[in-house]
């Protein structure tokens, strides 16, 4: 997995695409992460006493991995385009030999 608990990640896909969040925790095993405000659901409890009136609980659910990259760009940013590689002296004797 790319992302441990504390990372701060980017999410490529789904409804909330774009957003940031820090990663509260892992699981390895699925391959997925719990994001603070990402992918959060209604989830309703009923009441803990009887005749008590129940409630609807936000909970964030857990994303796959793959869905997230990490902020601060060191998964995603590419080397700066470089000037071409020297050939090496047997590549060259190669391509045009001797006469």
């Amino acid at each position: 997995m790319t992302s441990r608990k504390g990372d701060i990640v980017k999410i490529l896909s789904g409804d909330d695409k774009g957003k940031t969040g820090k990663v509260t925790r892992a699981f390895p095993a699925e391959g997925k992460i719990l994001v603070e405000g990402i992918n959060v659901m209604k989830k309703h409890e009923r009441s803990r006493q009887q005749g008590g009136k129940g409630q609807t609980v936000d909970r964030a659910m857990p994303i796959f991995v793959s869905k997230a990259v990490k902020a601060d760009g060191s998964a995603t940013t590419k080397a700066a385009p470089s000037a071409p590689a020297k050939k090496s002296a047997k590549a060259t004797l190669r391509n045009n030999p001797l006469p």
